[in-house]
């Protein structure tokens, strides 16, 4: 049976515009843990404090109407990054300044969502996109690991079979 994956959300949210509104979407404690913030320093030194674990990370970063804020977020994404690279980020921006947006942050950044009625449900889609490919680097990493094992294995059997043959060449 496959193990909960436990997502921690992070809302950076200076007006109080959609972390209730996410709050309230994803409301399994066992599998999400949803906080927010006001205050950019809070919200970095919070980034800073979970980077050492090895969970899925989903940042949210509210967008307003201001060319300052765009340029702020840019600079703010690219600190995430720093902190973690493993951090998935979604922006959630006006639907009229989208392009905009687009443009002005345009590394980084795993989903652009204008806000509007669907906006909730586009974020749930999001996060549940980042948590499968979270996922799916932690089974690749399995795998892969898997794989060196057998090959270890192969090639310890090779070298047995080849030292048996020279030793006991009766038995072949």
């Amino acid at each position: 049976m496959a193990k909960i994956v436990k997502t921690h959300i992070f809302c950076y949210d200076d007006h109080r515009g959609f972390a209730e509104d996410v709050r309230k979407r994803f409301t399994d404690l066992s599998r999400y843990n949803v906080v927010s913030f006001q205050t950019r320093e809070e919200f970095i030194d919070r980034l800073e404090q979970e980077k050492e674990h090895n969970y899925c990370k989903v940042a949210i970063l509210g967008l307003h109407d201001t060319k300052e804020q765009f340029e702020m977020i840019d600079k703010l994404t690219m600190e995430i990054k720093k902190i973690d690279p493993a951090t998935g980020l979604i922006l959630l921006g006006p639907p009229d300044k989208m392009e905009i947006i687009k443009k002005a942050v345009k590394f980084n950044i795993d989903a652009y969502i204008p806000k509007n009625a669907n906006s909730i449900l586009r974020i749930h889609n999001a996060v549940k996109k980042l948590i499968s490919e979270h996922g799916i680097v932690i089974f690749r990493k399995r795998s892969n690991h898997s794989i060196y094992v057998l090959f270890g294995f192969l090639l310890l059997t090779i070298i047995l079979i080849i030292v048996a043959y020279f030793r006991l060449p009766q038995y072949f």
